[in-house]
């Protein structure tokens, strides 16, 4: 296919997320359209992720409207001038150029958004949408992608003056239908489910229901709930936490609130591996400090059908990953394309997880906004789940978008 990519603009500016706070949106605007994104901003953070910005968001977006649009035409022109065989190696190839032209001016989230404008910029060159575009012609037509739904929260996500909360940081419910439309509305069914169980009234900063309860108190409510799934509906949902355990780690020790205790790394393991034996638990997330590979290696060694999941661990970061998979510290990894910045990196950490069959799991941010990037991220690189919360237009507007794409990939199979 003959093409030039003419382009014409490149701004930024801030928008509010979901907490009200401020985050960079970028738009791109080419000879075929105007292409926005915008980055989520999260609260828990592991300790080896990217910075969200260079100096400041005001820093980036001032070096980002001072761009040399002629020098990005430049690179644009290396790789989608004339004849192109394979638009999407080209896309990753002129990405790897933006990124040694900006160098390090600029940080991770906007980095993130300036390349995904860029990616669904080339794919409507190809007159496709973002996802079409990074499946590519070879891929299956099968969409087995599954939320991992928060319905209640604790830890860093539910801070309350005066109040006890569970010291894990996300309660997770993952329906197993093969239909993601289905999947969603049982997770909506479940959430008004720990509602009325925990009479809750409050949410907490990503959707997810406040209580002052302790985390086997809140385990043995979700038990229940997947009881009445399985009696009332007649599905299967399974049972996950995200303990983020880096956020009560001190000097060797974890620091549990309700109730008061204090737990050394045997007795952590051996805390976590009860939890998973007692409840048949599915999914865990950060059982232990961002820096505890061995940890890690030793709880999997232990477990058999659940998943161990790496997140501040690994931070999308490849070489973090790859050290995680040679320790065999997981068998899941949580993708975030704003925890490394670079798509570039994000692609190669999702291929590293599937040659090693990691379960790869794309994921929101507490501060999320209506941007829904993530969800084509997720299809388009036929990622096992996707990691959102069940309650809110910031969190259900990537739900909205899947069971579009679920829809348009039916119509393809008939």
């Amino acid at each position: 296919m003959i093409t030039k990519m003419k382009l014409k603009k490149i701004y930024a500016d801030f928008i509010l997320d979901s907490r009200k706070e401020k985050t960079i949106r970028i738009l791109v605007k080419t000879s075929k359209g105007i292409f926005k994104t915008s980055a989520p901003t999260g609260k828990s953070k592991g300790i080896f992720e990217a910075k969200d910005y260079h100096i400041n968001l005001k820093e980036d977006i001032v070096f980002i409207n001072k761009i040399n649009l002629k020098e990005i035409q430049q690179i644009l022109d290396k790789y989608f001038l004339g004849n192109i065989k394979d638009f999407k190696i080209n896309a990753f190839l002129f990405l790897e150029g933006l990124e040694k032209f900006l160098g390090n001016k600029i940080g991770a989230n906007s980095l993130f958004s300036l390349e995904a404008c860029f990616l669904k910029a080339i794919a409507r060159e190809k007159n496709k949408k973002l996802w079409e575009f990074l499946l590519g012609e070879n891929f299956k037509l099968d969409f087995s992608l599954r939320p991992v739904g928060n319905a209640i929260g604790g830890g860093r996500h539910s801070n309350e003056k005066n109040q006890g909360k569970p010291d894990f940081q996300e309660f997770l419910f993952i329906p197993e239908s093969s239909n993601f439309s289905e999947c969603v509305k049982l997770n909506k069914i479940v959430y008004s489910l720990a509602k009325k169980i925990l009479k809750a009234k409050k949410r907490n900063d990503e959707g997810a229901w406040k209580s002052s309860l302790n985390n086997e108190e809140i385990i043995k409510i979700m038990k229940k709930i997947q009881e009445v799934i399985k009696e009332k509906y007649e599905q299967e949902i399974k049972i996950g936490l995200d303990i983020a355990a880096s956020e009560f780690y001190k000097v060797g020790n974890y620091i549990y609130k309700n109730p008061d205790r204090k737990l050394n790394k045997f007795e952590q393991l051996n805390y976590i591996f009860d939890l998973i034996s007692k409840y048949s638990l599915f999914y865990i997330e950060d059982p232990l400090n961002e820096e505890d590979f061995s940890g890690f290696r030793e709880l999997k060694s232990k477990i058999k059908n659940c998943l161990i999941v790496g997140d501040d661990l690994t931070v999308t970061n490849p070489k973090r990953l790859e050290k995680a998979i040679k320790m065999k510290a997981i068998n899941a990894v949580i993708l975030k394309p704003n925890q490394i910045g670079s798509l570039v990196e994000f692609k190669k950490a999702i291929e590293i997880a599937k040659k090693y069959k990691i379960k790869t799991i794309v994921s929101h941010r507490s501060g999320e906004t209506k941007d829904n990037t993530i969800a084509d991220l997720a299809v388009g690189f036929q990622c096992d789940f996707i990691k959102t919360g069940i309650y809110g237009k910031f969190r259900t507007s990537k739900l909205k978008r899947l069971i579009m794409i679920q829809k348009k990939l039916k119509k393809l199979k008939r």
